[in-house]
């Protein structure tokens, strides 16, 4: 009997606040032009040690990126780092989907301006061991010590440089952003007035 090939599956963290055409792009672009069979949006809960000023409340955020992929099958929303201990780390996240999951196979999804800091990751030495990393461009970051790294792929997704923050402040002095977000993400934001104030 032939065994079924794991689903490959792309995990793409973030504050999601609010998810944008940019997130999107990438999430499309890396499903169609990469090996990954599915993504896996991991919504990323308040960090209790910064402040919350223009954070949406969790459940907000999660029901803004399930408007955003609506219902196609290679797409989910997860909320699972709301479940676990606070702050979340991304090894943490890995390890507790690897062993909820063993059917998947796990990647990162990261951009190039994650690896500044990389270094400072909890066990980020782990994670490079046991997960592949799928990167793709960010204006002005560079990746640098990592290019050669063969857990390492990097693809030329659209720059987009647009972001939640630049959306966010855009919204707040009454700014029409509607073409920056997918149109029942705008609607419900509209509705709710989020980020107005």
């Amino acid at each position: 009997m032939m065994r079924m090939k794991n689903k490959k599956t792309g995990l793409f963290f973030g504050s999601f606040n609010p998810i944008h055409i940019g997130h999107l792009i990438i999430a499309g672009y890396m499903l169609e032009f990469t090996d990954l069979d599915q993504i896996w949006f991991i919504i990323s809960p308040h960090n209790p040690l910064k402040e919350r000023k223009t954070l949406l409340a969790d459940y907000h955020r999660l029901a803004l990126v399930k408007i955003a992929i609506e219902d196609n099958p290679k797409m989910k929303a997860s909320d699972i780092e709301f479940k676990m201990p606070k702050p979340s780390y991304t090894i943490d996240t890995l390890t507790y989907l690897t062993e909820k999951y063993p059917k998947n196979d796990f990647v990162l999804i990261a951009g190039t301006d994650i690896f500044p800091s990389f270094h400072k990751w909890k066990n980020y030495k782990e994670i490079l061991s046991l997960y592949e990393i799928y990167v793709y461009s960010r204006p002005d970051y560079d990746i640098g010590i990592y290019s050669d790294h063969q857990k390492i792929k990097i693809f030329k997704a659209p720059l987009m440089e647009i972001s939640s923050s630049f959306i966010r402040k855009a919204i707040k002095e009454g700014k029409n952003v509607e073409f920056m977000l997918p149109k029942k993400v705008s609607e419900y934001i509209l509705e709710m007035h989020f980020y107005e104030k």
